[in-house]
């Protein structure tokens, strides 16, 4: 076995390759869109690498690829962590010890050298798009949410890496039944009543704008939370325009006090993981057409994001705005996955469970000193 650092676009090609082969007779595993991932390494397309530095890892054994893996760091989130803690991510490995420790021990060494003392992962180049499932390996996964075989947590504990910190998902499906309790509907009445809250739609007229809001709402609710970083204004024109093809006007929410100021957001996007299943991650030849008729139809949406700003935290906004989101997404097969909550999250986590969403999935964020 070899390791090789990924060095001309051929090799790229390769490593972005490896999980449609790799996983091509899982049936839970969904096909990204190759040129989505593509557009990951791009620096013109990610504007993330502007402040990372980084290297990909082929391991190899002749001619045949056994895994890859990413090493990074992230200036941007060294400074505001305070705290030398290097990255990895895009992790594939076929079920041999050996070869995991190869690759886990050649993130580590590229860390390392670059001065960081610690390596956290699994993470990518795009926001919350992070970790290892652990629990709740089915059903497949919403849109840009991660998926891996099982055998992946016993790499990491073989390498020393521990848990750091998990991540819960939580659901709520029409199918099943789900209504979102009286007690909530009666306490976010009382909740706008209370603090002159009004809930609306995004303005697709004023989109840029609407934009801005959502990064000056983003940075403000989440700058506490395990993890997070600042989003920049690049990143945050980048994200729009790509959720721009796919965002249905009724997925965004932003909450307003009595003055019409913006204190708090959420977003759903539409899950398309269900459209591109059997695409093989490609568009053409008719799978755009599948995209084009499929979206307007979608019931199944992962909620990416739900912020309230510091000054409002405590007030149950966040339940106003989460009942909000879910009357406009409403249809009677209607399934909705919250993605991410942090396990130690206690306020969130006892709203959702409030809120009658029944738990799903559990993602898994590692961590070893180098």
């Amino acid at each position: 076995m070899n390791i090789r650092p990924v060095q001309t676009q051929a090799d790229l090609s390769r490593f972005i390759r490896l999980p449609y082969r790799f996983y091509r007779d899982d049936p839970v595993w969904i096909p990204p869109l190759r040129r989505e991932q593509r557009g990951q390494f791009d620096p013109q397309r990610n504007p993330m690498l502007d402040h990372c530095a980084y290297a990909l890892f082929l391991l190899e054994d002749g001619s045949h690829i056994l895994g890859r893996i990413a090493a990074f760091v992230d200036t941007l989130a060294v400074e505001v962590w305070g705290e030398p803690i290097g990255l990895f991510g895009y992790y594939e490995c076929v079920p041999d010890a050996a070869a995991a420790h190869l690759l886990l021990q050649t993130a580590a060494d590229w860390l390392r050298q670059r001065g960081m003392h610690a390596m956290r992962g699994p993470w990518t180049f795009v926001s919350q798009e992070w970790g290892l499932v652990v629990e709740g390996f089915t059903p497949p996964p919403v849109i840009m949410a991660p998926y891996n075989p099982p055998y992946y947590d016993d790499h990491m504990t073989a390498f020393g890496l521990a848990k750091v910190k998990d991540l819960i998902c939580y659901y709520a499906s029409g199918s099943e039944g789900y209504r979102i309790p009286d007690r909530i509907l009666n306490l976010t009445d009382a909740v706008a009543k209370r603090y002159g809250v009004s809930v609306r739609p995004v303005d697709m007229d004023r989109f840029q704008e609407e934009v801005m809001t959502f990064l000056d709402l983003s940075n403000q609710s989440l700058v506490g939370n395990w993890g997070y970083t600042p989003v920049t204004q690049a990143e945050a024109e980048a994200i729009a325009r790509d959720m721009k093809q796919i965002l249905q006007p009724q997925g965004v929410v932003f909450a307003e006090d009595s003055q019409g100021r913006p204190i708090g957001f959420a977003m759903a996007l539409p899950d398309v993981n269900t459209l591109l299943k059997g695409l093989k991650g490609r568009l053409l030849p008719f799978g755009w057409l599948k995209l084009l008729f499929g979206l307007p139809r979608l019931h199944s949406y992962r909620m990416f994001a739900l912020g309230v700003i510091p000054e409002y935290h405590g007030r149950g906004i966040d339940s106003l705005i989460y009942r909000a989101l879910y009357e406009a997404l409403y249809t009677p097969d209607i399934w909705l996955e919250i993605n991410y909550v942090l396990e130690d999250n206690v306020a969130m986590n006892n709203a959702i469970k409030k809120l009658n969403a029944k738990p799903l999935r559990r993602y898994r964020i590692y961590q070893r000193e180098i």
